[in-house]
C-alpha cells in the first residue's frame, strides 16, 4: 500500500499543483470563461488515465506463465524506466515549473482559447495519469489489487488537499526539497522494481542466474512475512536474490546517483559570460 501511495501522492500533487497554476493564470487574466475548458480537459484526462490503469492491470491478471512473468517484466522495466526519467525531470523543472507553466497558460488562452487550454489540461495532466496507471500496474504485481487501490485512493485524497491548502492558503511547500525526499524513496521503489523484473526474466529463463542465490536472509527475515512483503514491495526486498538481481540492483543505484550528481553539477556550474 505504502508504494502505490507514495507514487499517487507525488503523480496527484504534480497534476494538482499543474492545474491550480492553470487556473491562477486565468484569474490573473480575467479569463473567468475559459475554465470550464481547463476542468474538461481534466475531467477527460482522469477518464482516460483510470481506463488505461484498469485494462493494464486485467491485461496482467488474465495471463498465465510464461506470458504473465513476461508481462510482468516487461511493465516493471517500463515503469522503472519512466519513473527514472520522472525523477530527473523535475528535479531540472521544479524551480521553473510555475513560470513555465504561465507561460503557457497566455500563449493557450491568446492563439486557441478554449481548445487550446483544454488540450493544456488535458495533456498535462494525462501524462501524470498514464505514468501513475503504469507504475500502479506494477505495483500491483508486487503487492495485491486491494492494497495498491487502497494507496491509491489515500495518495490522491492527500495530493488535492495538499494541492488546495497551496494555493487556497497562506500555506507554502518547498516543492524542490519534497521532490527531492520522494525522488529517493522513488528510486528505491524504481530499483526494486528492475531487480524483479530480472527475476521474472530470469524465471522465464531470458537471463542468466549467474548464481542462483547469492545468500539466504529469510531465517533472519523472511520475504513472506509482513515485514518482508513491505519491504519486497517497496524496495525490491528478496531473502535470497540471484546474482545477476543484486548487480543490476547496484548498477541502477550508481548509474541513477551519478546521473543525478552530474545533472545537479551541470545546473549549478556558473554562466560564463564571453566579453
Amino acid at each position: 500500500m505504502l508504494p502505490s501511495y507514495l507514487l499517487s501522492l507525488r503523480e496527484g500533487l504534480e497534476a494538482a499543483l499543474i492545474v491550480g497554476i492553470v487556473l491562477g493564470a486565468l484569474r490573473q487574466m480575467r479569463k473567468p470563461d475559459l475554465v470550464f475548458a481547463v476542468w474538461s480537459g481534466v475531467l477527460v484526462a482522469s477518464i482516460v488515465s483510470i481506463v488505461s490503469a484498469i485494462s493494464l492491470t486485467a491485461l496482467g491478471l488474465s495471463l498465465h506463465d510464461p506470458a504473465e512473468a513476461i508481462f510482468e517484466g516487461i511493465t516493471m522495466l517500463l515503469a522503472t524506466a519512466v519513473l527514472t526519467w520522472m525523477i530527473f525531470w523535475m528535479s531540472r523543472q521544479s524551480r521553473h515549473l510555475k513560470g513555465n507553466l504561465e507561460a503557457g497558460v497566455r500563449h493557450a488562452a491568446l492563439s486557441a482559447g478554449r481548445r487550446g487550454l483544454f488540450m493544456l489540461a488535458f495533456l498535462a495532466v494525462v501524462r501524470e495519469g498514464i505514468e501513475l496507471a503504469l507504475f500502479l500496474t506494477a505495483a500491483t504485481f508486487a503487492s495485491d489489487a486491494v492494497q495498491t487501490i487502497t494507496g491509491t485512493a489515500l495518495g490522491l485524497f492527500s495530493s488535492i488537499l495538499l494541492g488546495w491548502s497551496l494555493f487556497a492558503s497562506s500555506v507554502k511547500l518547498d516543492l524542490r526539497r519534497f521532490f527531492q525526499v520522494t525522488g529517493i524513496l522513488l528510486i528505491m521503489f524504481a530499483a526494486g522494481l528492475i531487480a524483479r523484473a530480472v527475476s521474472e526474466f530470469v524465471l522465464v529463463g531470458w537471463l542468466p542466474a549467474l548464481i542462483e542465490h547469492v545468500w539466504d536472509l529469510n531465517p533472519f527475515l523472511n520475504e513472506e512475512s509482513a515485514f518482508g512483503q513491505i519491504l519486497s514491495a517497496l524496495f525490491g526486498y528478496n531473502g535470497s536474490p540471484s546474482l545477476i538481481a543484486v548487480i543490476v540492483y547496484l548498477a541502477y543505484f550508481l548509474t541513477i546517483g551519478f546521473g543525478l550528481q552530474l545533472a545537479q553539477s551541470k545546473e549549478s556550474r556558473p554562466v560564463q559570460i564571453q566579453s
